[in-house]
């Protein structure tokens, strides 16, 4: 049997005033995995247990962590520098308080990618620019130059996602990625993620309040619920969940009827 690429055991998550995340358990392959839930369920707090880079305060616990093989609880704080970015990316959900607003896009993916590889300034920047292509992005030699602020939020977005896949990660989280979008840019972005982790072959946690899009984008879905995972089940079964919690989500869903 294959080991599984993330193995999260009994995550625990506390803070001074109690427990945002209890007894999360799951594993995941080289495959999409939804987690969906509403403002404060802790499906943002999980995906950031995983790379531990927690607010003050917080006390992380579990019976395993482990990416790979490598124990993420017993990994040094050096280690865990090493494996963010290089083995672990992280794309959040607005480029404007993610991107640096005093540098350009390209100098900042350079940047990244020659502090999780070994690279010169050219190669670089060679790989920016062709990260720039890869998430089509049209000019990619004048989108290079350009800061944060000059570009719109889908390029801003695009450009996350290009700075985040450089290195080449086994497992990328995003967390809400398309929620301050419109629906065609959204499109556009889920499809540019789509493309890169597939043709990758790597991981991806796509964390969302949004059930129609988790559904329709990946393969697996877990749902949660004041810090617990209350449901798991395949993102082509999801409309027919059983948990009351999931029913009464997608109940909620707005529709055109």
């Amino acid at each position: 049997m294959t080991a599984p690429l993330l193995d999260v055991g009994d995550l625990r998550l506390r803070f001074p005033a109690g427990e945002a995340v209890r007894g999360v358990s799951f594993a995941m392959g080289r495959e999409r995995l939804g987690i969906v839930g509403e403002s404060g369920s802790g499906k943002s707090l999980t995906g950031r247990s995983i790379l531990r880079p927690l607010p003050r305060g917080a006390e992380l616990a579990a019976a395993r962590l482990a990416l790979d093989g490598l124990d993420l609880l017993a990994a040094s704080a050096r280690e865990m520098r090493a494996v963010r970015g290089r083995r672990l990316g992280l794309v959040l959900q607005d480029p404007r308080f993610s991107l640096n607003p005093a540098m350009s896009i390209g100098r900042q993916i350079a940047e990244g990618y020659r502090a999780h590889r070994r690279a010169g300034a050219r190669e670089a920047r060679d790989k920016a620019l062709a990260m720039l292509e890869a998430v089509r992005m049209r000019e990619p030699q004048r989108v290079y130059d350009l800061h944060p602020h000059e570009v719109s939020g889908g390029m801003g977005q695009r450009a996350m996602i290009a700075m985040m896949l450089a290195p080449d990660p086994d497992l990328l989280i995003a967390d809400e990625p398309t929620s301050a979008l419109d629906v065609t840019v959204q499109s556009q972005v889920l499809s540019v993620l789509d493309e890169q982790v597939s043709g990758r072959g790597m991981g991806l946690i796509l964390i969302s309040h949004d059930l129609s899009l988790v559904g329709g984008f990946c393969d697996r879905v877990l749902v949660m619920q004041q810090g617990e995972i209350v449901e798991s089940c395949a993102a082509s079964a999801l409309a027919s969940a059983q948990h009351p919690y999931t029913k009464r989500l997608l109940a909620a869903q707005p529709r055109l009827s």
